[in-house]
């Protein structure tokens, strides 16, 4: 079984981080080792980007972070190494396009290599991703694809036909990354129509900000995504065994 199909054999506890946030390559793997420990059994590495279209606030915050201390592709790569040398947990690189467009086939090999399961290219559109998804295929990647609240059935079908691995990542909220008050109402029949489409598990996030979302979203779905509401608490200089038990909070795990 894949690292990926077991994360999602007794639900996807799924939480993003940005790599190099919270001090560069040791004190990020730190971070992301200590979400393991809090009962995560897949991971999101974010690679810093300088305009990341696609995220809020929260999340641009932590790239200008990474940023500043120079953290680059390769690094990001590094730090996927460094946890993977202790922990099986599965990992997905998330990623815009423009940081790995002039080496695509290198830098998803370079990806393999260092221990990622998947990636997530944001801003990618179906229509333009016949080389990464050959790729990916051809190096045993999972590409994951995001569905959003506007995208429609036919589209989904025509994105989502033929995968076989990975994960379909429902993005439930309308707009940028960032934390919500609550779940839409039609949550329910979105999952409901993805499943129509894939036989692939469905993960939810955008917007998870508390244990009761992520309580409500694995009654519902087959895994949960929290980004934004963890990446605020390394904005708050969290200490990685606090970062630990908020997790376990989170997760309600024991």
């Amino acid at each position: 079984m894949s690292r990926i199909k077991n994360a999602f054999a007794n639900k996807a506890k799924i939480a993003y981080l940005t790599a190099g946030d919270g001090g560069g390559v040791e004190q990020s793997a730190a971070y992301f080792l200590a979400l393991v420990q809090g009962g995560v059994n897949l991971l999101e590495v974010g690679i810093p980007y300088s305009d990341p279209v696609a995220d809020g606030p929260v999340i641009q915050a932590a790239m200008e972070r990474a940023l500043a201390v120079n953290t680059t592709v390769e690094s990001s790569l590094e730090i996927v190494a460094k946890i993977r040398a202790e922990s099986e947990v599965a990992m997905i690189l998330f990623t815009y396009y423009n940081p790995i467009q002039d080496d695509l086939a290198g830098f998803l090999t370079r990806a393999k290599q260092a221990g990622a399961d998947g990636v997530l290219i944001v801003d990618l559109p179906y229509e333009e991703s016949a080389n990464y998804r050959y790729h990916c295929r051809y190096l045993g990647l999972a590409p994951i694809n995001v569905i959003a609240p506007s995208t429609g059935k036919a589209r989904m079908k025509t994105v989502l036909t033929g995968l076989d691995q990975g994960f379909v990542y429902y993005a439930c909220q309308k707009g940028t990354t960032g934390t919500r008050d609550g779940l839409p109402a039609d949550l329910p029949a979105q999952i409901a129509a993805i499943r129509e489409a894939s036989q692939l598990p469905v993960a939810v996030g955008f917007g998870v900000a508390n244990s009761a979302m992520v309580e409500q979203i694995l009654a519902l779905a087959d895994g949960c995504v929290v980004g934004s509401y963890l990446v605020k608490q390394l904005e708050k200089k969290i200490k990685p065994e606090e970062l630990t038990a908020l997790t376990k909070d989170l997760y309600h795990v024991a």
